[in-house]
């Protein structure tokens, strides 16, 4: 896609921000994908793609969290939102298709409505994997198209318009997780007739 750019999210997700909260707060999806990742005390986990921080709220208050995102202005949102929290949040902008991290860092990480976002979801995936530790978890929340089908005619015809205001809705789990190396343990549908869903993965090992 010809606008699907680094430098375009980081446009259109900047003109975003403000709005963020209100088209994309899912809370009580965010909040039983976290209760999925089963958090403990003292774990470092990477929320990845932070946007304002809205996923801040349901992580375990002794976890070591640190927050990534392309857009400056999603990574301000989301320091603002941890010291109203009252929690403390690494938070750095940072590009999801190749992380500053060593390999194996983290225990856990959270992919909420980004993987149909960046331009090379495979990469992001492969990313996440690599600064897992084995063993380590993924929480996913976004859209999908099921494994089993084609984006419909209409489904193709929207995403021409979706993919340059905001995200891709023709994208695949199934294919993204075998790519990146993860193990798929669980997902259920999340709301819009099956539009999202959650998934668990788990880095083997």
């Amino acid at each position: 896609m010809p606008f699907n750019t680094l430098g375009w999210n980081r446009v259109r997700y900047t003109l975003l921000a403000p709005l963020y909260d209100r088209v994309a707060g899912f809370r009580p999806q965010r909040r039983r994908s976290m209760e999925l990742l089963a958090a403990r005390p003292g774990e470092r986990i990477l929320v990845d793609g932070c946007g304002t921080g809205a996923d801040l709220a349901f992580l375990p208050a002794d976890a070591r969290v640190v927050a990534t995102d392309l857009t400056p202005a999603m990574v301000e949102r989301t320091r603002l939102r941890a010291q109203a929290l009252g929690r403390s949040v690494d938070a750095r902008v940072m590009d999801a298709q190749a992380l500053d991290f060593p390999d194996a860092s983290f225990d856990a990480v959270v992919l909420h409505l980004i993987l149909a976002v960046v331009p090379d979801p495979v990469a992001a995936v492969r990313e996440a994997a690599r600064v897992l530790k084995p063993g380590g978890r993924a929480v996913v929340f976004d859209k999908w198209v099921p494994d089993a089908r084609q984006p419909s005619l209409g489904r193709r015809a929207a995403n021409l318009v979706a993919s340059v205001v905001a995200t891709e809705i023709t994208r695949k789990l199934g294919p993204l997780v075998e790519a990146g190396g993860l193990r798929l343990e669980h997902q259920e549908p999340a709301g819009k007739g099956g539009f999202f869903s959650i998934a668990l993965l788990r880095k083997p090992g």
